[in-house]
């Protein structure tokens, strides 16, 4: 949820809807919802729920039936996370840069994740985790939100872009 309301804040609802699922789209104000053809269900000012869901990937439901709230289920963001997918290594490149620990904390931000997370997924110490997040969060690598009584850091788009290499290598630059 914390991704999400990240997008809200920087690109709009329309990018949020756009980004649930490859089956729903937002389409002259409206919201596009590929389950059954030629359905068209008009909320009237009632809203829309949206719940992720861990248990619904890789597809997309909708619940339009009185008297509940109608109610769009998409997959969760970071659900790789959560099945125990290991995260994509840094580009050497990156290690190189910024030293192969920060480089692999960058790497594992994938999903918000609080540093205790962190610390057990990449098997640091909290203490040297925290400091790389603080030396990442001065670069404007990462952004954080609290999330009850943790403190979740994501990357920025330029922590985006650095940790997914931007299509360059050493070697592209000489």
């Amino acid at each position: 949820m914390v991704h999400r309301v990240g997008l809200i804040g920087e690109q709009g609802w329309e990018a949020v809807i756009a980004g649930l699922h490859d089956g729903v789209s937002w389409r002259d104000g409206a919201i596009e919802v590929r389950v059954a053809a030629g359905d068209t269900v008009a909320l009237a000012g009632e809203g829309l729920l949206l719940i992720p869901s861990v248990f619904i990937v890789p597809t997309v439901a909708a619940h339009t039936a009185p008297p509940w709230p109608k109610t769009l289920i998409y997959p969760a963001h970071g659900t790789a996370a959560l099945l125990g997918t290991p995260p994509a290594g840094p580009p050497q490149a990156l290690g190189a840069l910024i030293g192969r620990s920060r480089a692999r904390v960058l790497a594992a931000l994938d999903t918000p994740a609080s540093t205790s997370q962190l610390a057990r997924q990449l098997r640091l110490a909290t203490g040297a985790v925290g400091d790389h997040l603080a030396v990442l969060l001065d670069a404007g690598l990462l952004s954080r939100a609290r999330s009850g009584r943790s403190v979740l850091y994501q990357r920025t788009a330029l922590g985006d872009a650095l940790a997914s290499g931007a299509g360059a290598t050493l070697s592209d630059t000489r």
